[in-house]
């Protein structure tokens, strides 16, 4: 019961700290959602007392860092989100500083909002094509380059996906061939579906996992809050006089 208890009162903390970042954080949020806010702030965290399910992570899905890593950040994203370009640049901040040392990994799921940004389906399709030619690699090399070329909201012209294919090393032809296939609609559907059922109601939406607690974080929190986080979770894995425990990554 005492550790519980600790557990609870530790967590408190991050989630606090979620909750407060939230103002300052912005979502963008699904239209059709029923009683969705009328504000593109986020309500971060509300979904912390609810069960959260999620696809498990696997060998299938784009993960850059140690697959072993002791937290295992999700992240549902669309790639004509403004807040999503910002918010990539926290996570890539964060793998710089935890990922190196294996304590963190970054796994990157489709939730293009079509309601708003009309183009982001095709740009998630180009990262799949991308992906099945260059390998994961190439996966995140594309995705990094869209978010550092697109103005978001729908800027950028599809006719630069060809293009940067060619820029990270692919075949340009094999990539257009791939991409007007339509082949991988139903990837990024499933990725959709297990975006809504994780609680998603806007982008971006993310879940920290590490051990048995699935942390929702709602919208583009800034690097400090996440970080907070994390840390909050690394010094209780590690535990009174340093003991680790093994956490069960995959939930």
């Amino acid at each position: 019961m005492e550790e519980t208890a600790t557990k609870s009162r530790s967590l408190s903390i991050p989630f606090a700290i979620i909750i407060a970042g939230a103002l300052i954080a912005g979502a963008v949020f699904i239209e059709k959602t029923p009683a969705a806010p009328s504000s593109n702030t986020a309500a971060a965290g509300e979904t912390q007392n609810q069960e959260i399910t999620l696809r498990p992570v696997s060998s299938a899905d784009h993960l850059y860092g140690n697959p072993a890593a002791d937290i295992i950040i999700v992240e549902y994203s669309d790639l004509e989100c403004p807040f999503c370009k910002v918010f990539h640049q926290t996570l890539t901040q964060l793998m710089n500083d935890y990922g190196k040392s294996g304590k963190l990994a970054w796994v990157y799921r489709h939730f293009p909002l079509t309601e708003l940004h009309s183009k982001a389906l095709t740009e998630a399709e180009a990262s799949e094509c991308a992906a099945e030619i260059g390998g994961n690699d190439a996966f995140w090399k594309f995705v990094n380059r869209i978010f550092a070329v697109t103005p978001s909201n729908n800027g950028l012209d599809l006719a630069e996906l060809p293009r940067i294919a060619a820029s990270i090393g692919l075949n340009q032809q094999a990539f257009e061939s791939c991409l007007a296939s339509g082949k991988y609609q139903a990837k990024i559907k499933a990725d959709y579906d297990d975006a809504y059922t994780a609680g998603a109601r806007g982008t971006p939406y993310s879940v920290i996992l590490a051990g048995g607690q699935k942390i929702p974080v709602d919208g583009a929190q800034p690097y400090s809050v996440v970080k907070a986080v994390i840390e909050n979770i690394l010094a209780e894995k590690n535990g009174p006089a340093g003991q680790q425990a093994v956490p069960t990554l995959i939930p």
